[in-house]
This record gives structure tokens, C-alpha cells and sequence, in this order.
């Protein structure tokens, strides 16, 4: 099948053939025909499977008609909701990809920066926005956005959405829009609160699932290291050394783990960038940047920090800290091996992981494939260590006596 069967218009057609797309993606082909006919729908696929243009192509075709309205007072006709200000931008830019040789003007907006430029963008007229949740809400508390006229209404990535505690927010954006609307969700897993978000805001849906939810590329040679919690740092830069080469993105769990890594492998020489939540937007474009550019080769993120990235060319994935939630290592090795390319997916396992490694594998329905010859082994007896809170006792017993000493004091007087 190629795009021209989708029914899609010259402007698009010629748009996709300049972006060096031939033939649709599986998501894309089933999703674009219903999208068009007008179907509110729920989308399971996986990241890089072009969902992205699963839904902005058939917007853009169906706001098409609109094209020659004046610029200035133009209504938002399609909502984008993204969680994340990195897919949010990712978004964006696709829509402006597609669009070019049509008059439709879309916008993005985001928290973590400047809110005047937002606002001038905004005053001229825009046909699509794509937007993270907070920003927006702030925006039309300001009446600032009207949400009136909105035909089609897409909450991407919705299971992270709701991971990130933003189904309240979801939940009065759609009741801002009008009820007879269009809604599209994507979500790359389909969990029960995300069933439960459907049955609440989409009607009669159509369902498309490309992959199963637990499925992971053929193309990823997954690899397990087992090793002690303390050795983590010194593994990594033995494969580095040894083994790794390439684009890497190296995931922790925490913000102060990125930094510690980042601490570390730079002053081993290494060219890192990292990004986390801490960072202000601008810093964490620019480290992406960089990277994409490839001025530096590896890059350190928490989960919530990559979810959306869209990279070309990752050679692999280290999971430095292994995924508490299962799912999260699918998306965490979906960023390597696109496009039919091929990449190796690296984890460390310590003692307090194994349980997390027996529920990855559970859902993965795979065995991951176990390296033994490397110079920081864990031993198979052992188990994890719990740390006593010496400073909570010290603490209680400095109470006591501080206790006690007024208690003297008190009969001194």
C-alpha cells in the first residue's frame, strides 16, 4: 500500500515523499482511513512506529477545507495534548513537516519557559495546537485559548499521562472542548486506568492495536548483566571501553543518578549530556541538540525525560537502573533498532532488581540472554542489603536526653 491509496490530497502527498517516506507504517495504514472517517479511536503501538503521522496526516487532510480562511482569527480546530514538553516539540515539528504546502498553521506550547512569546503566537491565529497539559489549562484560565471550536481532539502517549498524574488535567481539557468532537487516543500500553479513561470520554471507539502491548523489536539483541549494586559504575565504563560504541542513552531511575553518571564518565573523558526534570526546558533542548548532532555520544535521561524523544541512528540502551513498572523497559529499548535498523539493548541487574527482571521477562515473554564473562559478576546467593537508619536512632536518642536535660533544667528552677 503507498500513501496515495489512503486518499490523502496532493499538498500532503508531496510533503511525505519530501520527508522520504514511501509506503505507511502498519499503525498508519489502519489508522489514517478511520481518522478520516471521522471515528473517535484508541490506538495501542509501540514508539517508532509513526504513530505521530498516523493522526497528523489525517487532520491535516481534514482541516484541508479551512486552508483559505484569513490568518488572523482562526479558531483552533485540533487539539494535540502530549505529557511531555520533548514530545510535545516532536510533535510540533512533524505537524509543520506535513503541513507545508498547505496554509494550516499550527503552534506549540509548553511550561518551563517564557509565556509572552506563547501568547503572541496565539493572538495570530492558529488552526492545530499541540500542548502539555499545565500550560494549557494556564493559558485559558487567562482566556487566553478557546477550546470552543475544537473538531478533533488527540491525547497522545496517554498511559504516561497518567503515570505522570495528569488524568484531572486530561479530564476538564476535554470537557473544555465541545461534546461532539472527535477524540483520538494513543497510548503505547493499554493498562486498566487507561481503559477506564476511554470508556469515560471516547464514543463507540474503533480499536487498532499494531503490536501487542508487551512485544519488543527483533531487531534489539537484549543482554543481561547481573552485578553488585556498587560495581554498576565501573561495569558500565568496562563496556564503554570495551564493548559499547556509537549513540547511547543510558537510563536511571532518578535525577541524582543522572548526575552522579554524568559526574563520573566525564571525568573519564567521555563527551555526556543528560536531562531530567530539574533542567530548564532550554538546557534540555539544547543537550538534545547536541546529541542529535552528534557533538556528544551518550546521553543520560530519567524515564520521564526521554519518553517522546525521537532519535535516528541509537545504536543501544543501557538500562544502568532497572524499571520498577515492566512496561517501561519496552519503551526504554523501543529508542534503538527503528526503521529496521538493529540495536543492542544493555541491562544491569543488582540483587534488589531480580524481581523486576522476573516481571520484564514475564511480560516480554522472552529470556533475556545472560553475560557471565565480565569482571564484576554478582554472586547468585546474594541477596539485597537492607540499611539500618543509624542516623534515625542517633536522632531518637538525642531526643531522649534532650528530653531529660530539660527536664533537669526545669528542676534547677
Amino acid at each position: 500500500m503507498s500513501f496515495k491509496d489512503l486518499q490523502l490530497n496532493k499538498p500532503l502527498l508531496r510533503a511525505i515523499a519530501e520527508s522520504g517516506y514511501d509506503n505507511p507504517t502498519l499503525v498508519q495504514e489502519k489508522t489514517i482511513p478511520l481518522v478520516l472517517d471521522k471515528k473517535d479511536m484508541i490506538t495501542s503501538a509501540q514508539t517508532g512506529t509513526g504513530k505521530t503521522a498516523a493522526f497528523a496526516l489525517p487532520i491535516l487532510q481534514l482541516l484541508f477545507d479551512y486552508q483559505d480562511a484569513p490568518k488572523k482569527g482562526k479558531k483552533i480546530n485540533a487539539l494535540v495534548v502530549s505529557p511531555t514538553r520533548e514530545l510535545a516539540i516532536q510533535i510540533e515539528a512533524n505537524f509543520k513537516a506535513y503541513s507545508k504546502y498547505t496554509n494550516l498553521r499550527s503552534a506549540v506550547i509548553y511550561g518551563g519557559t517564557s509565556i509572552e512569546p506563547q501568547k503572541d503566537i496565539l493572538n495570530k491565529g492558529i488552526d492545530i495546537l499541540i500542548a502539555t497539559p499545565g500550560r494549557l489549562l494556564d493559558l485559558h484560565k487567562q482566556d487566553l485559548i478557546n477550546l470552543d471550536y475544537v473538531q478533533i481532539l488527540v491525547l497522545d502517549e496517554a498511559d504516561l499521562m497518567l503515570d505522570l498524574g495528569f488524568i484531572d488535567d486530561v479530564k476538564k481539557i476535554e470537557r473544555l472542548c465541545p461534546e461532539n468532537k472527535q477524540t483520538l487516543l494513543f497510548s503505547a500500553t493499554i493498562p486498566y486506568k487507561v481503559e477506564q479513561l476511554a470508556n469515560t470520554i471516547l464514543k463507540d471507539p474503533k480499536r487498532i492495536e499494531v503490536t501487542p502491548n508487551a512485544s519488543t523489536s527483533k531487531n534489539v539483541n537484549q543482554v543481561l548483566y547481573y552485578v553488585p549494586k556498587r560495581n554498576k559504575i565501573e561495569l558500565c565504563l568496562h563496556l564503554l571501553r570495551n564493548t559499547i560504541k556509537g549513540r547511547i542513552i543510558i537510563f536511571r531511575r532518578t535525577k541524582f543518578g543522572v548526575d552522579k553518571l554524568e559526574q563520573t564518565l566525564a571525568k573519564n573523558g567521555y563527551k555526556v549530556e543528560t536531562i531530567h526534570g530539574d533542567k530548564t526546558q532550554n538546557i534540555r533542548q539544547d543537550a538534545l541538540k547536541k546529541f542529535k548532532n552528534g557533538y556528544v555520544n551518550i546521553l543520560i535521561a530519567t524515564d520521564v525525560a526521554a519518553r517522546g524523544i525521537d532519535i535516528d541512528d541509537l545504536d543501544s540502551v543501557i538500562n544502568f537502573d532497572l524499571p520498577n513498572v515492566p512496561e517501561t523497559y519496552v519503551h526504554r529499548i523501543g529508542r534503538t533498532a527503528r526503521a529496521g535498523n538493529k540495536g543492542v539493548a544493555y541491562s544491569f541487574c543488582g540483587a534488589d532488581e531480580k524481581s523486576y527482571i522476573k516481571s520484564i521477562q514475564q511480560l516480554i515473554n522472552l529470556q533475556l540472554d545472560v553475560i557471565e564473562d565480565h569482571p564484576y559478576p554478582l554472586d547468585p546467593k546474594a541477596k539485597p542489603i537492607i540499611h539500618k537508619s543509624k542516623t534515625l536512632k542517633s536522632k531518637h536518642k538525642k531526643g531522649r536526653k534532650s528530653e531529660a536535660s530539660k527536664k533537669r533544667k526545669k528542676r534547677w528552677y
